[in-house]
């Protein structure tokens, strides 16, 4: 059975710094690139980082860009995103989701159920 599942959402206080991780299972990791998104009450879900299959190029929205890492272990099929000098408007449900494939892979887009980031004093 193809999974996401993330963890390590919690609550920080403006400034400070969390990881959230994103373990997978029932597919070839390796073959895909990752994507972090999130959801802010309220609001749209959006883009937040994405890194190819390798970890070779990593891309990241303006709003988040020089404060957050994505990165991943293939060895331990996992994502992470890194996140620092957090700020409020960060607090969303952060997703993971399976990005482009490698050939010979076939697309397979599989959502996490989330983790939630909450930034406050």
């Amino acid at each position: 059975q193809v999974q996401l599942v993330e963890s390590g959402g919690g609550l920080v206080q403006p400034g400070e710094s969390l990881r959230v991780s994103c373990a997978a299972s029932g597919f070839i990791f390796g073959g895909y690139g990752m994507s972090w998104y999130r959801q802010a009450p309220g609001k749209e879900r959006v883009l937040v980082a994405g890194i190819t299959s390798t970890g070779g190029s990593t891309n990241y929205a303006d709003s988040v860009k020089g404060r957050f890492t994505i990165s991943r272990d293939n060895a331990k099929k996992t994502v992470y995103l890194q996140m620092n000098s957090l700020k409020p408007e960060d607090t969303a449900v952060y997703y993971c989701k399976t990005g482009d494939p490698t050939p010979p892979y076939r697309w397979l887009e599989v959502w996490g159920q989330g983790t939630l980031v909450t930034v406050s004093s």
